[in-house]
């Protein structure tokens, strides 16, 4: 997805369809909360940017980049709830952004230093990645072995995150997305074809005699040893 951090001038800006991922919303919807912000004053309106939109729908796609103290204040009026995850998420991008490319050590001393440090994080990673072998391994063996799926619900216990992370994870690595003017969470289609999604369609008749048809979007056992694999660390702790 296009809708990713940006440095801009040597400004850290936001977009505002990451925005829409991190509180869970439509991208329109927080467009219009931009502008509705601006036009009273709150926040300062940026130019719309066209980019790429590698999702469903038209090809290129409209988006706003805001500055943190816009983008703070814009998802302080969408949810307050989630105030506190698009901090944690401004804090993960200025570190990273503070953080230099390159250590090149001016001293002998400092050179074993760095070498000792980089001795005890190959140290810890190699040990994180014992722990979370075996269950990573035991996924690889369900992916061969069942023939079976997962509801979102049901994929985050197995992988023992909560599902709102993971539904939230889904959607921004492009396993998912909302169906538009609807609720209903949908598969990729590379995701089916590569046989880590799959859609379950029920159908029932309403009391007028209608019939209703239902998609659920859900994980097959190849895609949970997949994404147990990227969420290594998380599952092994």
């Amino acid at each position: 997805m296009n809708a990713i951090t940006m440095i801009q001038s040597g400004t850290l800006t936001m977009s505002s369809r990451e925005i829409a991922i991190l509180v869970e919303s439509r991208h329109d919807d927080v467009k219009r909360s931009i502008e509705r912000l601006s036009e009273r004053g709150v926040i300062t309106l940026p130019p719309l940017a066209e980019v790429p939109n590698d999702g469903p729908g038209p090809r290129f796609v409209k988006e706003y980049h805001l500055r943190k103290r816009d983008s703070l204040v814009v998802v302080a009026q969408l949810c307050p709830e989630f105030t506190a995850k698009i901090i944690d998420r401004w804090q993960e991008l200025e570190e990273r952004a503070a953080k230099p490319t390159t250590l090149v050590p001016q001293s002998l001393p400092e050179a074993l230093r760095l070498a000792a440090d980089m001795a005890e994080q190959k140290a810890k990673a190699e040990a994180q990645l014992a722990l979370v072998a075996p269950k990573a391994h035991a996924l690889d063996r369900l992916a061969t072995a069942s023939q079976g799926s997962f509801c979102i619900r049901d994929a985050a216990k197995n992988l023992q995150v909560q599902e709102k992370w993971l539904r939230s994870f889904l959607i921004q690595q492009r396993w998912i997305y909302r169906r538009p003017m609807g609720s209903e969470l949908l598969a990729y289609s590379d995701k089916i074809q590569a046989g880590l999604m799959e859609h379950k369609i029920t159908t029932g008749e309403k009391s007028d005699g209608t019939e209703w048809t239902n998609t659920q979007a859900r994980i097959t056992a190849k895609g949970m040893a997949k994404i147990a694999q990227s969420l290594a660390p998380i599952i092994g702790s």
